[in-house]
């Protein structure tokens, strides 16, 4: 409702083909959701969604109407209106525009359209003053100096399994299921991303997911997951996993016949008879880059905890070369200002003294220079409680809306992040439709600011070897 006021707030000054009400065949229809996803060096991607005026979902939101895609471009500093640079006449209430050839350290004007209507960003999202959307402007990125050495995905949060999407505690607030008849969401998701990241147009070397690969830990759906991912290459080689809360040891008699975990006799460990074991690191070379794996996971909260041992290893690991570039991920977001900022508080994220140690060995370990999370479903990118020199991303779900993954490109000079939707329809749908989680401020909380999403940082890398 709050997207349909805020629309309907603009419509007269807007004017006609400036977000006025549009026809697909005779119903009344709007341009809505505008997002400027992702913004590389050479590229963008726009999104948006047409929408019915006068009819909506279980949920009170207005029900899509497909319509055809336009989205135009052209540089800021120039006379000439924007130009039409993406157009599909395939009809479509989820609109992705992607337009490449743009020149690095440029600012473009664009305007997205769908049957002659001008899209508009949400009000409470990416309206605000100076955003993209509301501006109608973009910079792109200027990449980092030096050969580009591979690409490796960073992702996390595929609930495999999972039937309900968006509920936080005590069943609120109200989730949201699959539409009838459709395949279950995760495996949509899970599917798009795997179907993206060997597209040539993203071109993931490696896959990196970061914890909650499953709903509940079940033998079934991680022995299934595990299938899908070996479909797509080599566990150790090709992706790289962490364990996740929702992939911790579990009671009952659907896990009796998993492995019992060592000094808690009453749990068994189904993830990890799948993947790997609790509470251990694992170490991975990739051409001189170094990819730690850290299992953060407590044994009965949705808190994490580096346990002593696992903390041992992590130490000596770092002690024995300081300086050789290493990437680390875990499930849980590590700084005070992931805590804070956080839906949940302090207490969902590293435990303080686990926090405490681990950053301090990140100053005494100069190589380090990225440390990846999940578990928020957010886009953010937060500051480090010491002088480590090290950038704490959290990544926005697979599972559900924003519904990706980000693209860490590594060059000699440094690297680049990039953050992607997932693009085939099912995939668009669903993330849609689940746009509407948390009384409809998901995007709110979880998509991130432009830089949250895409951005550059400059680091010497040159010791690393090529793909």
């Amino acid at each position: 409702m709050l997207q349909i006021l805020g629309a309907a707030a603009v419509l007269p000054v807007l004017g006609a083909g400036r977000g006025g009400v549009a026809r697909a065949g005779a119903e009344p229809m709007l341009a809505l959701d505008l997002e400027v996803v992702t913004i590389t060096d050479t590229s963008a991607i726009v999104t948006w969604a047409s929408v019915s005026v006068i009819r909506v979902d279980d949920h009170g939101r207005p029900l899509p109407v497909a319509a055809d895609t336009e989205l135009r471009i052209g540089p800021a500093d120039g006379l000439a209106a924007p130009r039409t640079a993406v157009f599909d006449g395939a009809p479509t209430p989820f609109h992705y525009a992607e337009v490449h050839g743009l020149e690095p350290g440029r600012t473009y004007r664009f305007e997205a359209y769908s049957n002659g209507m001008r899209a508009v960003p949400t009000v409470v999202v990416t309206g605000r003053p100076g955003t993209p959307e509301s501006a109608g402007r973009f910079t792109t990125l200027v990449a980092p100096p030096g050969r580009h050495l591979r690409t490796i995905a960073l992702a996390n949060d595929l609930h495999y399994g999972e039937e309900l999407s968006g509920i936080v505690a005590a069943g609120q607030p109200p989730g949201y299921r699959q539409e009838p008849g459709l395949p279950p969401y995760p495996e949509v998701m899970l599917a798009a991303m795997l179907d993206d990241l060997r597209r040539d147009d993203r071109g993931a070397d490696h896959l990196v997911i970061a914890g909650d690969l499953t709903d509940e830990a079940s033998a079934a759906d991680s022995s299934e997951l595990r299938e899908r991912l070996d479909g797509w290459g080599e566990l150790g080689r090709d992706y790289f996993v962490s364990r996740g809360n929702h992939d911790r040891p579990h009671r009952g008699a659907a896990y009796a016949g998993c492995s019992v975990v060592p000094g808690a006799p009453d749990h068994h460990d189904c993830w990890g008879d799948v993947f790997v074991p609790r509470q251990r690191i694992q170490r991975h070379d990739l051409g001189g880059l170094r990819v730690l794996a850290l299992d953060t996971t407590a044994l009965d909260a949705s808190g994490g905890v580096i346990e002593p041992d696992q903390m041992a290893q992590v130490r000596d690991t770092l002690h024995a070369d300081p300086d050789r570039p290493t990437l680390v991920f875990g499930h849980h977001p590590v700084t005070v200002e992931a805590g804070m900022s956080n839906l949940a508080g302090p207490g969902f994220i590293l435990d303080q003294a686990s926090s405490c140690e681990l950053q301090d060995l990140y100053v005494r370990s100069p190589g380090v220079f990225l440390h990846h999370s999940g578990h928020t479903h957010r886009n953010r990118r937060t500051r480090p409680d010491t002088a480590a020199a090290v950038e704490f991303l959290e990544v926005g779900a697979v599972k559900e809306y924003p519904g990706g993954y980000s693209l860490l490109r590594i060059h000699e000079g440094g690297y680049m992040v990039n953050f992607y939707k997932t693009r085939t329809d099912l995939a668009r749908q669903w993330s849609q439709r689940s746009r509407g989680e948390y009384f409809g401020l998901m995007p709110e909380y979880t998509l991130g600011t432009t830089s949250d999403r895409n951005h550059v940082v400059l680091r010497d890398l040159t010791g690393l070897a090529a793909t």
